[in-house]
C-alpha cells in the first residue's frame, strides 16, 4: 500500500497537482480535535479512484477480446470437426498378385499378309479373350482366343464382277494358343508379364472370291495352320481387381498354298490389344 501510495504521490508531482513545498503533515497548531488532514490527502482518493477505474476498465476490455478470441477459435475447431476430416484412399493399396485366376478383353488389331507373295497387307479387327491359372507367384500358363476380320488387298486380276478386278476380298483369321507367362517386374501400380504361346489358327481367304481360286488373288487356301505368339501383357493397375491392359504381339502364322509351287511359309506380322482384365478373389 505504501508503494502504490508513492507511486501516486509522484503522478501527482508530475502533474503539477502536488506542490514539492506543501506537507501533508499537520500543523501543530492546529486543533487537536481536528484530524490531520491536508486538502492534498483529500484529493489524493478521487485520483486514485479514477486510476484504478481506468486499469480495471483497461483488463476488463483485454479479458472480453481473449474470450471472443477463445470462443471464435472453438467455433473454427468444432466446424472443421463436425464437417469431417478428408481422408485420402489409396485404391492400390490391396494389390497383391495372389489372385488364382484372371481374365482379360480387349479389342485387337492384326496385320497380316493374305498370300505368299502379296505385296499389300491387310489391317484386321477383332476381339482378344485371354485367360490366365497362376501356379505360383511368377508363373502362369494363359489360353487365348482371337478373331480378326477385314479386308485385304489382292492380286492383279480380271475375275471381279462384269470383268473387271477383284478389289479388297473379306479376310479372317480366328487363332487359340495357349503356353507360359511370367509375372515380371512389378508393384502396385503395373507390371509387365511376358508370354509365349503357340497353338493354332484358321485362316478364312476365299470367302469373298466369287468362287475363284485364291491363286487368281495370290491368297493362301482356307486352312488351320500352326501359329505361336511372343509378346508380353502391360498392364496398369486401377484396383485391387481391376487393370487396365495393353498387349503388343508378334504372331507367327505357317500357311501354305496348295496350287504350284504348293509352297508353306512362316509369316512374322505385328498385333496389338488395349482392354481390361478382372482378377478373381480366390487366391493362392
Amino acid at each position: 500500500m505504501g508503494r502504490l501510495l508513492h507511486a501516486l504521490i509522484a503522478s501527482e508531482l508530475d502533474q503539477g497537482l502536488l506542490n514539492p513545498t506543501d506537507s501533508i503533515v499537520p500543523d501543530a497548531h492546529c486543533s487537536p480535535r481536528r484530524g490531520p488532514v491536508s486538502w492534498i490527502v483529500m484529493r489524493f482518493p478521487v485520483s486514485s479512484i479514477a486510476s484504478i477505474a481506468a486499469v480495471a476498465a483497461l483488463a476488463l476490455v483485454v479479458s472480453a477480446r481473449g474470450q471472443a478470441q477463445s470462443t471464435v477459435a472453438q467455433s473454427t475447431d468444432a466446424q472443421t470437426t463436425g464437417n469431417g476430416t478428408y481422408v485420402a484412399i489409396d485404391p492400390l493399396a490391396k494389390v497383391r498378385y495372389n489372385n488364382r485366376f484372371d481374365i482379360s478383353v480387349g479389342l485387337g488389331y492384326d496385320h497380316m499378309k493374305a498370300g505368299p507373295t502379296l505385296l499389300q497387307g491387310s489391317n484386321l479387327g477383332g476381339l482378344d479373350i485371354s485367360g490366365s491359372y497362376w501356379l505360383t507367384k511368377h508363373w502362369g500358363i494363359e489360353a487365348t482366343s482371337r478373331d480378326y476380320l477385314g479386308s485385304s488387298g489382292a492380286g492383279i486380276n480380271h475375275d471381279g464382277p462384269n470383268g473387271g478386278a477383284i478389289k479388297g476380298p473379306f479376310v479372317a483369321q480366328y487363332m487359340f494358343l495357349g503356353g507360359a507367362e511370367y509375372l515380371g517386374p512389378h508393384n502396385k501400380h503395373g507390371a509387365l508379364i511376358p508370354h509365349v504361346l503357340i497353338g493354332g489358327s484358321y485362316g478364312d481367304f476365299e470367302k469373298d472370291l466369287l468362287g475363284n481360286s485364291p491363286s487368281t488373288v495370290d491368297f493362301y487356301n482356307n486352312q488351320i495352320a500352326l501359329a505361336g505368339i511372343i509378346g508380353a501383357h502391360m498392364d496398369l493397375n486401377r484396383s485391387e481387381h481391376w487393370v487396365f491392359r495393353i498387349t503388343p504381339d508378334a504372331i507367327m502364322t505357317h500357311y501354305g498354298i496348295n496350287y504350284p509351287p504348293s509352297t508353306k511359309q512362316f509369316d512374322v506380322n505385328f498385333a496389338l490389344s488395349v482392354g481390361v482384365e478382372y482378377k478373381f478373389k480366390k487366391k493362392r
